[in-house]
């Protein structure tokens, strides 16, 4: 790994934008957004943060209540242009593009090599306020989240400077580590384990948020696993994805884990520290399965539901 400072992307690689649906010029979704389960409404900034964290990375809180749905297809024409363009890493929205490139490209060979079963893609929808999914309409306030109805990653990138301003989440490390664990929760729809998790979840209520947190911290360990080989990733022309990922990159990643632990989340919003509500695990237990990623490289350490927690 290098020694530098941050991570550097290869600015001469081609960003394949096709792995994203651009529907920020789509008009949004309208209509009811996903529940979000916290009490006392989502008035003014702090509501909103709040909001936004009790979803954050988190697969979709209340997608189990809402049926039908539909989506909305987006025009990546504008997107093309820019991510074309020499300069094109300087655009939020490109990096991110080039992330979703590097963390697919990952598991396109590792889930045939590790788990014997081959990886279908999913597109990263980049959306402005409001979006439909086929999980239901949802709007910005949920945060980033994976739809395992329509196999789609959601996140409206204004998220970021929320993460960065009122969490304190600052560094550039953050957003690859917020989309690489939403494509941890692609991995699990893939292998079956959300499927298993949401029958254990309906034959045993009482251990719901149990079963919720291992689920959320192995896709914790997932995205640090494709953190350790995200140098080693290509895009169709066998160009490198990243030059370089350093220390004070994943520290990032874990000071974000720890900010978005339910305990850190519970002391922002002035509530009780309650463990038994917990959906995706404590500021420690977050760090703890991301370093465990990290430090093994290997999508089988991240068996989160075969370990005492």
């Amino acid at each position: 790994m290098a020694i530098g400072v941050n991570m550097e992307l290869n600015e001469n690689a081609e960003i394949d934008t096709s792995q994203v649906d651009d529907r920020r010029g789509s008009g949004g979704g309208g209509g009811m957004g996903i529940p979000i389960p916290i009490g006392g409404g989502r008035g003014g900034i702090v509501g909103i943060v709040i909001a936004v964290l009790v979803a954050l990375v988190g697969g979709g809180f209340g997608f189990n209540a809402i049926t039908g749905g539909g989506s909305d297809q987006g025009d990546n024409t504008a997107l093309e242009q820019k991510c074309s363009a020499r300069d094109a890493l300087k655009q939020l929205d490109c990096r991110n593009t080039l992330y979703v490139n590097s963390i697919q490209a990952y598991w396109q060979t590792a889930l045939p090599e590790v788990f014997g079963q081959q990886y279908r893609r999913a597109k990263t929808v980049f959306f402005s306020q409001a979006v439909r999914t086929g999980c239901g309409a949802a709007d910005s306030g949920v945060g980033p989240f994976y739809c395992p109805a329509d196999h789609l990653v959601y996140i409206d990138l204004t998220f970021y400077r929320l993460l960065a301003d009122q969490l304190g989440a600052k560094g550039e490390f953050a957003q690859p580590y917020v989309l690489a664990h939403e494509y941890g929760h692609h991995v699990q729809s893939l292998l079956g384990t959300e499927a298993q998790m949401r029958r254990q979840q309906q034959r045993d209520p009482a251990n719901a948020n149990a079963l919720s947190v291992r689920l959320e911290l192995q896709a914790d360990c997932y995205a640090a696993v494709w953190a350790r080989s995200a140098t080693g990733t290509t895009n169709a022309k066998g160009q490198k994805l990243f030059k370089s990922i350093t220390e004070q990159d994943i520290q990032q990643a874990i000071d974000t884990a720890e900010k978005i632990g339910d305990d850190a989340i519970a002391n922002r919003a002035g509530r009780p520290v309650n463990p038994n509500e917990f959906t995706h695990g404590s500021s420690q237990q977050r760090m703890q399965w991301f370093t465990k990623g990290w430090s093994t490289g290997n999508p089988k350490s991240c068996d989160t539901f075969g370990t005492t927690l």
